[in-house]
């Protein structure tokens, strides 16, 4: 994998990308959650690479891509188009975890052309209909509630909550400890705080898959997950002994549903 940077006045954004990209192959463009970085994928990164074109980012605001201004969804998915652009990469299969599932989501809508298909990885949909008043509220007032814990327990207990192995704590631990205390506050704050000034209904013309963890006691995305497949028809997928970060908890289970939605769209 190539390390590559893009930039604009709002800052450069990292990004790692298969050496030799080569045309007649599918490209997996893998997109983590809230506080994480590219470091979430290693294991389907790892699975994929020897038959795949592979992108992965850093994501505004996170890991190596700070600091990075103004950030929103529509900025941040321009900052997807502009990779691929630059690669020369027509078409896309979005893999998105959590946060990533909005960037796909966001992305879809603008560019419905460019994508091929899109996994949902532990992530919640677009649609006012899901999204209570209660709902927005809490969203809302994740910045300064966050700031009531002392850190070191703050950054424990995220890891704890999104994951059931230890491969998987260790993981997103280690994601969580490069953000000083304010600026993970900030960063949980806005990436929800923004969703809700992006999030519309919306149609989703690729193939879609869903997958959950069967212990993900992230908010209510287990309610999301089942009220998104009641409504669209489409396939959710449990994974067993997997909680947020399903693909590092589970990653065999994970990859085998990639691959074979990738086979069977």
């Amino acid at each position: 994998m190539d390390e590559k940077i893009i930039k604009s006045d709002r800052g450069s954004v990292y990004y790692w990308i298969s050496r030799a990209v080569d045309e007649q192959r599918d490209t997996l463009f893998f997109l983590h959650g809230l506080t994480g970085d590219h470091n979430l994928f290693e294991k389907q990164i790892e699975h994929f690479k020897n038959d795949y074109n592979i992108i992965t980012w850093d994501a505004p605001m996170h890991g190596k891509s700070r600091p990075y201004g103004d950030f929103s969804y529509p900025n941040a998915i321009e900052d997807m188009k502009q990779i691929l652009d630059d690669n020369h990469i027509e078409k896309v299969i979005l893999i998105g975890q959590s946060l990533g599932g909005y960037f796909s989501q966001s992305f879809i809508r603008s560019y419905p052309e460019k994508v091929k298909g899109f996994v949902s990885i532990d992530s919640t949909p677009y649609g006012e209909i899901y999204y209570s008043k209660s709902d927005r509220f809490w969203l809302r007032q994740v910045e300064w509630m966050s700031h009531l814990y002392p850190y070191k327990m703050m950054q424990k207990a995220i890891a704890k909550q999104v994951s059931t192995t230890q491969y998987a704590y260790e993981n997103m631990l280690s994601m969580l400890q490069q953000y000083p205390k304010n600026e993970l506050c900030h960063l949980m704050g806005i990436g929800y705080a923004s969703l809700l000034d992006d999030l519309s209904d919306m149609e989703i013309p690729c193939p879609v898959l869903l997958i959950l963890g069967e212990k993900d006691k992230t908010g209510k995305v287990k309610t999301y997950n089942r009220e998104w497949t009641k409504r669209t028809g489409y396939p959710l997928i449990i994974i067993k002994n997997a909680s947020h970060n399903s693909n590092a908890d589970n990653p065999e289970e994970v990859n085998d549903a990639i691959a074979n939605f990738i086979m069977n769209p």
